[in-house]
C-alpha cells in the first residue's frame, strides 16, 4: 500500500527508526568474482533469524529500471532479480527462513486499485508514444538533431500480473536458483526457503504476515525471532506493527531525489521530452567512449525499526488516570486503525484529512479524548467497536469546515513561497529518505515540474459555504438532502474499515467484498454506525488467475489472455465491453496532478463477467488451464539442513516436527514437478548452467489451521532510545546510525589526512585498488572462499 507521504511523516517525527545499512561487496581476484561469505557473522552487528521478500517491489525495478538501462529481454531480468535478492540475502543473512511471496490473485477489494493502475499505465503508454512522435516532428522539421529511433518491442509491465506467461516462467526460474544456491552457497546451507509464487492467492506482503501469525500461534514459536522484511511499500510498517513481534525490522532502498534521468527522444540527461530541442549530442570522454552509457549509482538500502517505534508511540500513547488498566499493545492496534483513514489500497480517504496537514496527530488528540470518555478501546484482535469510532468521526466533522479553510490558505501561502525555501528543506532531511512508496518511483510526474500548465477549476470548493451539497452534486450525482444514499455511502465505508482491519490482523474475511464508489464521505456523516454492520458473507473464494488478468487489464494488454478471452475486451458484440473503455477521465479531485487524481473507471460486476466466460472456459488449452489453477507454497531444505534425512524419506502428508524446522509447523505433500537431491535441476536460462550435483529438496507445504490471532506481546524487548532522542526530530539535520551498533566509531580524516589525499590522486589510488588494500585484509585473509556462483 502505498500511502502518499506517510513515510516522509514518520521519518521526520521518529527519526532514529531509521538506520543505514552496511553492506559487504563481494571481490574480484585475477578475474574471477568471489562472492561475500554470507556464513561471516553480519556487519549491521545484528543477526536476523527470518528475511521475507516482498518480491512484487523486486521484480518491477529489476524489469523495467528507471535509473539504469533495461534488460534486453526476459532472461536479463530473470538474472538481475537473482542478483537483487543476492544482495539482500548478503545485508541481512538470515539464519533460520527465506520467505519469497510473489503477489498472487488479490482480494476484490484490491483489484479495484489495480485495475486502476494498469488502466493507467496503458493510458499513458499510448500518451508518451503520442507525445514522442508529435515532437519529434517538430524537433525534425525545425532542422535539429535525433537519434534514429530504435525498433524495440515495449515491455508492458502489466504481465507482472498472476495469470500471465511471464509469471509462470518467473516461478520456474526461482525454483532453479533456490535449488542453485542451496547446492553451492554455505550460507544457505540451514536456510528453510519457502517459495509463495502468484500462483497462491494473496497479496505478497500479506501472505508473509499470515505465514508470521500462523507461526507465532505454535507452541514450537521462538518469542525471540528477529524478523526482516523487505519491501517499500507504507503498510509494512503498519503490518509489522500489527504482529506484536518484539523484533521486526523493515530493509528499503534508500530515496535519493532529483536522480537524472535521460530524455525518451534524444537520450541526452538535463531535460525532458517536451523540452527537447534536439541538439547534437555531446562527446562523452575523451574518444567518446562513454556513449550510451547511463550514469549508475547503486542503490543503498536502510533499516526501519520497527522496535524503536514502539517506543516513540509508548510515549505518545501511553494515557494516564484511565478508568481501566492501560494496555500499550491495544493502543498500538488502534494507532494502526486510525492510519487507515489517511490512506489505504482499499477504500479513498476522508476528505478532511491528509497527513501533510497533520491528520494522524490530530486523530491521536482526540482518539486520547474518547479513550476516556467511553472507557475502551477502538479494536481487538482485529475487530472493530463501532461505538468508539463514531466519536472520533463526529470530533473530525466539528473540525472539517475550518480543516477546508486553512488547506485553502496553506495552498495560497504555498504558491508564493520562495522556491529556494522549500528546496532547502527538501535536501536537509534527503540523506534518511523520504519515499513514500515503491509505486511511487514508477510514476512518470510529467507536470509536477511546470508551474505554468493552467489549474482546472476546482467546482467543489471545500472552503466555501455550501461545500457538501457541491462535493455530493459533483461527485455522486445526488443531492445531500438524499439521507439514504449519503447512508449507503458510509455505511459501504464502516464495513470498509471493518473489512481492512481484520485483513491485516485476522487474514481476508472476504474475496469478494469491495467499496463501490471513487470518493469517500465525510467525517460528519458517520452517524449511528453501530448498527450498520454485523459480519462478512462465509466461505467466498478468489478469482482464479485467468479471470483476475479479465477484472484488472485494459484492452490494451488483452494479448497476454487466450484469443477468444481477448476478443471479449474489444468486440463490439461482447456482453462486457463496457468494463474496457479505451479512454476515461481522471479527476483531480482537488489535487494538482493527474497521478494524484481519481480514475473514473466503471466497476466490474462479477456476476456478468463469470456469465460470460463461461462461454469461453472450453477453449483453454491444458498450458492456459494451468496457468488458471490455484496453487500453494513450495518449501525447499539443502542436504545439511536437520529436516532432510526426516523429508527425503517420508515427504508424503507428513507433519513436519517443530524441533527439526526452528519451530515451523505445516504439512507437506509431494511437488508435481518436484526438485529432488541427486537429480539435475535443468536451467530454464540459457545465459545460466544446469545444476548437474543438486542437493536441495523442494515439496508443497500446507499451513496448520489458523485460530484467532491473539493482538498481544510475547516478550518485553530492550530499551534503545534515550531521553535526548525524543527531541532529536526537532533540531534540523540529523544523519541516521550506521549499523545497529549505537556506539561505532565513524572512520574519520583530520585536516592532514585530507590533504594527503587530496594530493594523491589517480596513480596512488589505482595502486592500492591492484594490491587490494583494505583494512581487514589481515584478519579476511584466513577464510575460506566460497564457492564460484552462476552469477
Amino acid at each position: 500500500m502505498g500511502v502518499p507521504a506517510f513515510f516522509r511523516w514518520l521519518s521526520r517525527k521518529y527519526p532514529s527508526i531509521i538506520v543505514h545499512c552496511l553492506e559487504e561487496k563481494g571481490k574480484e581476484c585475477n578475474g574471477v568474482r568471489v562472492p561475500v561469505d554470507t556464513t561471516k557473522p553480519n556487519p549491521n552487528e545484528v543477526e536476523f533469524d527470518n528475511l521475507y521478500l516482498d518480491m512484487n517491489g523486486i521484480i518491477h525495478p529489476c524489469t523495467h529500471p528507471e535509473d539504469k538501462p533495461a534488460p534486453k529481454n526476459e532472461d536479463e531480468m530473470m538474472v538481475a532479480i537473482f542478483e537483487y535478492i543476492d544482495r539482500l540475502f548478503n545485508i541481512v543473512r538470515p539464519r533460520r527462513v527465506l520467505y519469497m511471496a510473489i503477489d498472487g490473485v488479490a482480494p476484490r477489494a484490491k483489484m479495484n486499485q489495480q485495475r486502476s493502475r494498469r488502466f493507467r499505465a496503458s493510458k499513458e503508454g499510448v500518451e508518451l508514444t503520442d507525445e514522442k512522435n508529435r515532437i519529434r516532428e517538430e524537433i525534425i522539421q525545425r532542422g535539429g538533431y535525433l537519434p534514429p529511433e530504435e525498433i524495440k518491442e515495449r515491455f508492458d509491465s502489466n504481465c507482472i500480473t498472476p495469470g500471465t506467461e511471464f509469471m509462470d516462467n518467473l516461478a520456474k526460474c526461482l525454483r532453479y536458483y533456490v535449488a542453485d544456491r542451496l547446492s553451492n552457497d554455505p550460507g544457505w546451507s540451514n536456510v528453510t526457503v519457502f517459495l509463495s509464487d502468484a500462483s497462491v492467492p494473496g497479496e505478497g506482503e500479506h501472505k508473509i504476515m499470515d505465514f508470521i501469525r500462523r507461526q507465532r500461534g505454535q507452541p514450537n514459536h521462538d518469542p525471540n525471532t528477529h524478523h526482516c522484511l523487505c519491501g517499500a511499500d507504507a503498510d509494512l510498517i503498519m503490518l509489522g506493527l500489527a504482529t506484536h513481534e518484539p523484533n521486526f525490522t523493515i530493509i528499503r532502498e534508500e530515496f535519493k531525489p532529483n536522480k537524472p534521468r535521460p530524455c525518451a527522444l534524444c537520450g541526452q540527461v538535463g531535460h525532458e521530452i517536451k523540452d527537447c530541442q534536439g541538439t547534437a549530442r555531446e562527446k562523452q570522454g575523451e574518444h567518446d567512449e562513454f556513449a550510451g552509457s547511463m550514469p549508475v549509482s547503486e542503490q543503498e538500502f536502510i533499516f526501519i525499526r520497527l522496535c524503536v517505534l514502539r517506543e516513540y508511540l509508548a510515549r505518545e500513547l501511553t494515557m494516564a488516570s484511565l478508568p481501566f488498566p492501560f494496555d500499550f499493545e491495544r493502543s498500538i492496534d488502534d494507532w494502526v486503525f486510525m492510519c487507515f483513514f489517511v490512506g489505504n489500497d482499499f477504500l479513498p480517504h476522508l476528505p478532511s484529512l491528509e497527513i501533510r496537514e497533520g491528520a494522524i496527530d490530530r486523530l491521536v488528540n482526540i482518539y486520547k479524548d474518547v479513550v476516556h470518555k467511553t472507557g475502551g478501546y477502538l479494536t481487538e484482535n482485529g475487530y472493530v467497536e463501532l461505538e468508539r469510532v463514531e466519536l472520533i468521526m463526529q470530533a473530525v466533522g466539528v473540525a472539517e469546515d475550518n480543516i477546508f479553510k486553512k488547506r485553502k490558505e496553506d495552498d495560497f501561502i504555498e504558491r508564493f513561497r520562495p522556491s529556494g525555501v522549500l528546496e532547502t528543506k527538501i535536501l536537509t532531511f534527503s540523506s534518511a529518505g523520504t519515499s513514500d512508496s515503491a509505486d511511487n518511483r514508477g510514476v512518470k510526474r510529467k507536470a509536477e515540474d511546470s508551474d505554468s500548465e493552467p489549474e482546472p477549476e476546482d467546482n467543489v470548493r471545500l472552503w466555501e459555504e455550501g461545500w457538501k451539497q457541491r462535493y455530493y452534486k459533483t461527485k455522486f450525482d445526488v443531492d445531500v438532502t438524499d439521507e439514504d444514499f449519503r447512508q449507503k455511502v458510509v455505511k459501504s465505508y464502516v464495513e470498509g474499515l471493518c473489512w481492512v482491519l481484520r485483513y491485516y490482523y485476522q487474514g481476508c474475511a472476504s474475496w469478494e467484498w469491495y467499496f463501490p464508489f471513487h470518493y469517500a464521505p465525510f467525517a460528519s456523516d458517520f452517524k449511528d454506525i453501530k448498527e450498520m454492520f454485523t459480519d462478512f458473507d462465509m466461505g467466498t473464494k478468489p478469482f482464479k488467475p485467468l479471470e483476475q488478468l479479465m477484472g484488472v487489464f485494459p484492452a490494451a494488454s488483452g494479448n497476454f489472455l487466450p484469443e477468444t478471452w481477448r476478443n471479449l475486451m474489444s468486440s463490439p458484440d461482447s456482453s462486457i465491453i463496457d468494463f474496457y473503455p479505451d479512454d476515461f477521465a481522471i479527476d483531480l479531485n482537488g489535487k494538482k496532478y493527474a497521478w494524484q487524481g481519481v480514475a473514473l473507471l466503471p466497476f466490474v460486476d462479477e456476476r456478468r463477467l463469470r456469465a460470460a466466460l463461461a462461454d469461453v472456459y472450453p477453449d483453454l488449452t491444458p498450458e492456459e488451464e494451468k496457468r488458471n489453477s490455484l496453487g500453494s507454497d513450495v518449501l525447499f531444505i539443502g542436504r545439511s539442513h536437520p529436516l532432510f534425512d526426516f523429508i527425503h524419506e517420508l515427504y508424503r502428508g507428513t507433519e513436519i516436527p517443530a524441533e527439526l524446522c526452528h519451530g515451523i509447523q505445516g504439512t507437506l505433500n509431494l511437488d508435481d514437478d518436484p526438485i529432488l537431491p541427486d537429480k539435475a535441476v535443468m536451467s530454464p536460462i540459457p545465459m545460466l548452467r544446469d545444476i548437474s550435483q543438486n542437493s536441495s529438496i523442494g515439496f508443497f507445504f500446507f499451513f496448520s489451521p489458523l485460530c484467532i490471532f491473539d493482538s498481544c506481546f510475547l516478550r518485553l524487548p530492550e530499551k534503545v532510545l534515550k531521553p535526548e532522542d525524543f527531541e532529536r526530530g526537532n533540531r534540523g539535520p540529523w544523519r541516521p546510525q550506521l549499523g545497529f551498533n549505537p556506539n561505532r566509531q565513524q572512520a574519520h580524516l583530520d585536516q592532514s589526512g585530507f590533504r594527503k589525499t587530496y594530493s594523491q590522486k589517480a596513480p596512488r589510488l589505482k595502486y592500492c585498488q591492484s594490491n587490494d588494500v583494505h583494512p581487514n585484509k589481515h584478519s579476511s585473509s584466513k577464510n575460506p572462499v566460497t564457492p564460484e556462483r552462476n552469477i
